[in-house]
Order: C-alpha cells, then structure tokens, then sequence
C-alpha cells in the first residue's frame, strides 16, 4: 500500500510554514494545484505570491507554480501572515511614517496604540489608521491595503514594518522564517546583570495558567525555540539598560526571557516588573522609583532598529528610531541616579 501524504504544520505570529511529503502514487500535477488540494484557506493567488517570492521548494531547490510534483517529493511552504476573520475599517488616526514607497511602510509606533483588531480591541487599532491612510492615498487602487509580517506589543514602541501588496509581504516574511532579519530592541531592566553581553535560549509557550502571557517551558512539545542576544548599553546600580537582537520571534520573546534570567522588564504589570524589585529601603528611593513608573506607565521597551532586504529593489534597508518621549525621561532619571548614588549590593 502506498505511503499517505506526510504533513507538519508551524505555525507563527510571522507565518505559516508546511511541510508535505507527496503519495508514491501520485500522478504529476503542478504544485500550485496540488497545494491548493491539500491546504485549507489558501488561494491559487496566495499560493502563487509564495511561489513567486522564493517561499515553495522541492527538497532545497526553489520552484515555480507550473512544477509537476513527483512521488515522495519533499514540499516546504511558507505562506505569509494567515489572514484574519476580523473586518477592519479605516479610521482618519494619525501615525508616525518614518518611510513609504509602493511596496512598503516604515513607521515609528507609539506606545498604547494596539497592532490589529481582536481581544476587545476592534477599532482605533494601527491597522485601521493605516487602511484609511492607503485608501486616501492611493484611492484608484481599490487592492490597496496593509498587510501585516509582524507585530509589536501594544505597549511597546518602535521601528515597525507593514507590506502594501501580497507579494512583498510574501518575501519578507520568509525573510522572517529564515531569520536573516536584523531587529535591535532596548530595554530597561530591573537588577545589575553579570556579565557584558549574553544569549538567552530557552523555549517559549503560552502559559497554561494564565492564556494571556507566556511561559518557559523545557519540554519542545509546549514551547517553542527563542533565542534572544543582549549586551549591556549602561548600567545604573539596580537597573540596566540593554540593547537585544533577537535571533527568533516569539510572542513577549524579551519580556519572558528576561524574567526568566532574574531580570524582568522595568515597569513590565504581566512579568512582575511593576514592583521594586531592586534597591534599597529608603523612602526617597521608593519615591523615585514610583515617580519612573508614572513617568513610564509601561514595559521599558523600545523597538530600536529594523534591517532587511527589500522586497521591490533587493536592496538591503535599514531604519533606526529615537526612543519615545516616556522612556527616555524614564532612562534620564535612572542616569542621574546612577551617577550620583552608588549601588550597596
């Protein structure tokens, strides 16, 4: 008897990625087709832009969508960010663009704004300010509208990048998959970390007790690999500041790898960074820290920088951010206590 098609599935904030080994008995047919079959809410228009992107091989070898698929042949997909069952209506909001073309949008998010419609959040999200920005701007384009490759918290600030038409959300999100990303983050954290610069590898799943954040987990059946890369950017005695580099991306992927270090994010209510953790018993000092907080009503978290490929001209771009007006009174106030206090631990 012959073998029954194998298929695995990853799923991610980013993409999603398949894997399928074809039948002994099946007869030639072109993937484009034969993936259409066997994939559920996937267009021939959607599985055509993968194609074109770079994003269906046969074994390690790129294939176009009229490929005749053989027996036993190994096909990996990836498919960019699933499409969401959430209408989404333009809004007239203001947003930071930091660069625009055909293909792509740059903007320098700010904090509170939330990324996408969904969990009680159905309007006055970023992509419903930027559906009535491309709608008012390019108005004889009736396709015209963002498409999402990755996100950034709703309380975290930074570079972000949206695609404006299938085909380059496509390439980019395989850019994603294969991690050739560049993405720098700067965070405030509580605690004197050892040493310079690290690594932090430990899997990452969603938490069974509480659903709304995440959890490190051992066990690769309920976490999935994250790996996040650091150094220390300057050191305030019971806070450190410090640039990371994440080599995958995983959903609050700094924010749980640093609780799971001992050093939770500054100001972070989800990972127990919202209380003293650090310092001493003085009532100035309890001052001083809760006068942060309330400067910086957030996560200490900045997203610094963004580099790819990009995906019309196949020309490396980089776009880097100022950190928000909130963070950077935040990091001023713990500087000037660094400098003028030392730390007794």
């Amino acid at each position: 008897m012959d073998d029954k098609t194998e298929i695995s599935e990853e799923n991610s904030d980013l993409y999603e990625h398949f894997r399928f080994v074809v039948d002994r008995g099946q007869n030639p047919l072109r993937i484009d087709k034969y993936l259409m079959a066997k994939m559920e809410n996937a267009s021939r228009n959607r599985i055509q832009n993968s194609a074109h992107a770079g994003n269906i091989l046969v074994g390690d070898v790129v294939v176009k969508p009229n490929y005749k698929v053989k027996p036993l042949d190994v096909i990996t997909i990836v498919l960019a960010f699933p499409p969401r069952d959430t209408e989404v209506y333009p809004e007239n909001i203001p947003f930071n663009i930091v660069f625009e073309d055909k293909d792509i949008i740059v903007i320098n998010k700010e904090p509170g704004m939330v990324v996408h419609p969904g969990h009680g959040n159905f309007t006055g999200t970023l992509q419903n300010a930027l559906l009535y920005h491309m709608q008012h701007n390019e108005p004889g384009n009736p396709d015209t509208k963002p498409y999402l490759v990755h996100r950034i918290d709703k309380d975290t600030s930074g570079i972000m990048l949206i695609a404006k038409n299938e085909l380059a959300q496509s390439r980019i999100a395989k850019q994603f998959f294969d991690h050739t990303i560049d993405r720098s983050y700067i965070a405030l954290v509580w605690g004197n970390i050892d040493n310079d610069e690290g690594t932090i590898d430990a899997n990452i799943g969603r938490d069974m007790r509480n659903r709304l954040i995440q959890a490190i987990y051992d066990d690769p059946e309920k976490g999935r690999h994250a790996v996040t890369h650091y150094h220390v950017l300057e050191r305030f005695g019971y806070v450190t500041l410090v640039e990371c580099r994440l080599e995958t991306g995983r959903t609050h992927q700094i924010r749980v790898h640093f609780k799971h270090i001992g050093h939770p994010l500054f100001n972070d209510l989800n990972y127990g960074g919202s209380e003293i953790l650090k310092g001493t018993t003085f009532t100035k000092y309890k001052q001083f820290v809760n006068n942060c907080f309330t400067l910086l009503p957030r996560q200490a978290l900045h997203a610094k920088s963004l580099g790819f490929i990009h995906p019309g001209t196949g020309k490396f771009v980089h776009f880097d951010s100022e950190y928000p007006a909130d963070m950077a009174a935040a990091v001023d106030k713990w500087r000037l206590y660094g400098n003028t206090f030392k730390s007794d631990e």
